[in-house]
């Protein structure tokens, strides 16, 4: 997946911790243990009492770990982990609260608090990233936290029902964090079981906004990316999200839908029932069956037709001269090839990845909607300030080379395109009398 970011359209915060691990942390600082601890020592009761009360949570952060260095083997380290991970989650310091969860989690592996918010941290890191080599790492260790948390045992000091209760907040977490390590790896099949697991495991109103939604996006790209594609399934979930996407997104999202829906289908007809059903059920119930539309010419009979019938391959247009390249047989390809090679052109799209020496766009109608690399644009001169992931942009670039398997073409000497030059406006003459 020529992903540079796992951040999607839907604009889902990542760089705060959302409502969901702040209220463990908050339920952490609160205790919940049913077993009494006693600290016997005066001293370190009185420095522990004089921890925990202090109300601003960068204070509180400051005189727990104070504590802790000061009794590093106390009967209430494992409290004062809990706590300073809240009090350093309350302030926003994400590297701080991973580093107090991971201290925390040395002590209590299964410490289920502990795991899920290193989870999402972690994902959200691995969002601000902007290269899938920085993102890996991340989201492989989020995805190894998270497979340990769906596995933790109940704690012996733990109710059944407050055992329940945390592992429905966390369940969910954990399954986001390995379907999107799993979609960075292409595994598209192991990220549609996550996502669906985690879709399952929450109220099917809390789908409708925030995080949930945010991976039934997701849910519907990973079915448009496989080989091949679920269109069927894509359609679904695309459709789900744009039901309930904000405004900004809404209609990018619905016309991948229509996209894919026509695609699928051959033709709009039907696609408004759609619309109405993704609203009554989180999953595809066995009512939507949209019929497939009769299995189209194979891509290299469409290609050869397309060159046979064309005087002057030139004039096609961008889309069109890609699918031939891509999907002709040698010879038609080779015609085309011969048309673009050394060519400059305009070239517009989407940014997938970005470096000052190398812009990845995504140019054509699918892969726009797959939002998936199929040009790659090597400057002429390194970029003062790359541009952003999914933004849409222009480059002047001259082809160089292409291949059919991985679909990529590939064009040298890149540069922004000249501003239009100002209109010549001739003086006015002065008329003499």
């Amino acid at each position: 997946m020529k992903k540079v970011a796992l951040a999607s359209l839907l604009a889902i915060a990542t760089s705060t911790l959302c409502a969901t691990p702040f209220a463990l942390a908050q339920a952490a600082a609160s205790g919940g243990s049913a077993q009494q601890i006693t600290i016997k020592d005066p001293a370190e009761y009185n420095d522990y009492s004089n921890a925990i009360s202090q109300s601003s949570p960068a204070a509180k952060a400051s005189q727990i770990e104070a504590f802790l260095t000061k009794y590093p083997n106390s009967v209430v380290k494992e409290e004062m982990l809990e706590q300073l991970m809240a009090a350093y989650q309350a302030t926003n310091n994400m590297d701080k609260t991973v580093d107090a969860a991971t201290r925390l989690l040395q002590t209590d592996p299964n410490n289920l608090r502990a795991l899920a918010i290193t989870v999402y941290i972690k994902k959200a890191q691995a969002a601000q990233k902007s290269t899938p080599a920085e993102q890996q790492p991340l989201l492989d260790d989020a995805a190894a936290s998270a497979q340990k948390g769906l596995a933790a045992p109940k704690p012996a000091n733990m109710s059944d029902a407050d055992f329940q209760k945390l592992k429905s907040a966390t369940t969910p977490i954990f399954y986001s964090a390995i379907a999107l390590d799993d979609q960075l790896k292409k595994d598209y099949a192991g990220a549609e079981d996550a996502f669906k697991k985690e879709l399952q495991s929450v109220p099917a109103a809390q789908t409708q906004t925030g995080p949930a939604l945010n991976d039934t996006y997701l849910l519907g790209q990973a079915y448009a990316q496989q080989t091949p594609p679920d269109l069927k399934n894509a359609v679904w979930f695309l459709t789900r999200a744009a039901q309930y996407a904000p405004p900004a997104a809404k209609d990018q999202i619905e016309k991948a839908a229509e996209y894919y829906y026509n695609k699928y289908h051959g033709g709009m007809d039907g696609f408004d029932q759609v619309k109405t059903l993704v609203t009554q059920s989180v999953l595809p119930p066995d009512s939507y069956n949209p019929t497939p539309a009769p299995p189209p010419p194979s891509p290299a009979d469409q290609a050869a037709k397309v060159v046979a019938s064309t005087p002057d391959l030139k004039t096609l247009n961008l889309n069109d001269k890609e699918f031939i390249l891509f999907n002709g047989k040698p010879e038609d390809a080779g015609k085309m090839w011969d048309t673009m090679k050394g060519q400059t052109y305009e070239i517009p799209g989407k940014v997938v990845s970005a470096t000052a020496d190398s812009v990845q766009l995504a140019v054509t109608d699918d892969a726009k909607a797959s939002n998936t690399a199929d040009f790659t644009v090597n400057m002429k001169k390194p970029l003062t300030t790359p541009p952003a992931i999914g933004t849409m942009v222009n480059y002047d670039a001259t082809f160089d080379s292409y291949t059919q398997n991985p679909k990529m073409i590939t064009l040298i000497n890149g540069t922004p395109p000249a501003p239009a030059k100002p209109a010549h406006r001739t003086p006015t003459r002065r008329r003499t009398q």
